[in-house]
């Protein structure tokens, strides 16, 4: 079978020839005489062993795990010395007498065993055969000489846990695109919790979005776990704040603060400074903006930041205001709740027409529902003033029905401007519905007259427009203390949530 570009190799004269010629091997003493160059780099020395190439090796390498230029390695360039002289001249041509013996040696065509280009390439891989430069790894009794050439040998892939990083680094440095996938494709198999904060920063270092996406959704999935990992407090701030950003991590606000706290004095030791309250808050820089005091319960902050000396007392004063009074006072930190949930934010209307003065003595608002399919829900929108721009303060709950278990609470406020809109409150977390099972929704409003919703609908059907998923509400009245709120009349007119 014949090939249009056959493997070439380097004769005894220094000269390319073709894979149909048969070149000299010459024997081990002879093949030593020939002596080789190149530069000398702590563990890399230049192609001293034995080989079949008569003739000076080549100049320079360009390997690394198996990968290099696509440059040929096999084309007799000229050698260098480590001292930069002028590299020494071709050896003479044998006497006749020398020359009658090495055509009298056996000859070992090893090309014209392999069919194929691809058998010959990788008969190549650590074969002393035309080889370009030696690594020697390792020290001592242990240490192992490579050889190598200046040109990938097959497109056969074996990666591992401690190779697949620096292998990456090597085929994103010599722009080689299939090994750059075969790791990438390793780590996507192998990423677990206790080691998505790892492959994070490396995805971000080597710039493998897809990579750097699947490892955030771990840590939404599995936020505790790595966070407790170990290779948590190993990240950089950058990293850190890119997950701190984020509204779907599945953790306590507290608990997320804790750990932070954990990087903090990892950080002030990795920057050899004193781990103080001082330096713990100058290390973690605008990652303190990200956390969410609002979100947790005021014993939370109480009892772990408003000790912990990384917030200053003006930050303090503000946030224990933000939990006891109303209006409440504007924070510097943001108060949108964290959702660990994907999928666009939904929400349905149960009353077709709004209508004025519904008043508050300090009953809750009350509707019983429940839905045919599993859903979560994330907060109410509730009617405001009819007396224009006012604050409200409003405590939040959705109880089981049976069991008469508060799931889900909140206390909180929202600010209205008078017109008859809806304006959001919001849990801390997520509560979680389940198909067929009945829920109370409670509101206890303190403030003056509102909008209220009137023609009620028992049934309120929202259809999802991107993949026409329906969620059927149903809505009961609650007995007992409900400020009149039923199917037909009164407050809690919509259900924020996600499927």
């Amino acid at each position: 079978m014949r090939h249009c570009c056959p493997v070439p190799f380097v004769n005894k004269c220094g000269q390319s020839a073709s894979a149909s010629s048969r070149p000299l091997e010459l024997p081990p003493s002879k093949m030593a005489a020939g002596g080789s160059g190149g530069l000398s780099f702590p563990g890399v020395v230049g192609n001293s062993a034995p080989s079949n190439r008569v003739g000076s090796s080549a100049s320079s390498y360009n390997y690394s795990g198996g990968a290099g230029a696509s440059s040929p390695g096999n084309q007799g360039a000229s050698t260098v010395s480590s001292s930069g002289a002028s590299p020494p001249a071709a050896p003479p041509p044998p006497p006749p007498a020398a020359a009658g013996l090495l055509h009298r040696e056996p000859v070992y065509n090893w090309q014209a065993t392999k069919t194929t280009v691809r058998e010959r390439f990788t008969f190549l891989f650590n074969n002393e055969v035309l080889s370009d430069v030696h690594f020697l790894v390792g020290k001592g009794v242990g240490s192992q000489r490579i050889p190598a050439h200046r040109f990938l040998y097959s497109d056969e892939v074996q990666i591992g846990p401690e190779t697949v990083m620096t292998t990456l680094y090597t085929a994103k440095k010599y722009a080689v695109p299939a090994l750059e996938a075969h790791c990438v494709e390793f780590l996507k198999k192998n990423l677990r919790a206790d080691n998505a904060f790892m492959l994070l920063t490396q995805a971000r270092l080597f710039d493998e979005p897809q990579l750097a996406s699947l490892c955030l959704e771990n840590i939404d999935k599995n936020t505790s776990d790595a966070l407790n990992a170990e290779g948590f407090t190993d990240i950089d701030l950058d990293t850190l704040v890119a997950v701190l950003e984020r509204d779907t991590l599945g953790i306590r606000e507290i608990r997320l603060f804790n750990a932070v706290v954990r990087w903090s004095e990892a950080e002030c030791q990795r920057q050899q400074q004193p781990i103080t309250s001082e330096n713990k808050r100058k290390a973690l820089g605008k990652a303190l903006s990200l956390i969410r005091f609002p979100l947790m319960t005021i014993e939370e902050f109480a009892a772990g930041p408003a000790q912990s000396g990384i917030l200053t007392d003006r930050e303090v004063v503000s946030l224990f205001l933000h939990f006891t009074v109303n209006p409440k006072p504007r924070v510097e930190f943001i108060d949108r709740p964290r959702c660990c949930l994907r999928g666009k934010e939904c929400n349905i209307n149960r009353f077709q027409q709004v209508e004025s003065r519904w008043g508050y003595s300090g009953t809750s608002d009350r509707i019983r529902f429940s839905v045919n399919r599993r859903i979560f829900v994330v907060g109410f929108a509730l009617y405001g003033s009819i007396h224009g721009p006012t604050d409200y303060q409003v405590n939040i709950q959705i109880i089981h029905t049976d069991s008469n278990t508060v799931l889900g609470q909140n206390d909180t406020g929202f600010s209205c401007d008078g017109s008859s809109s809806t304006f959001r409150v919001m849990f801390k977390e997520p509560v979680e519905i389940l198909p067929n099972v009945n829920y109370t929704a409670c509101a206890t409003l303190k403030g003056p007259d509102s909008h209220y919703g009137t023609k009620g609908l028992r049934k309120v059907i929202h259809e999802s427009p991107t993949t026409g998923a329906k969620t059927c509400f149903t809505f009961c009245y609650a007995a007992g203390n409900n400020n009149g709120t039923s199917v037909e009349d009164g407050q809690i007119p919509e259900i924020i949530f996600y499927t």
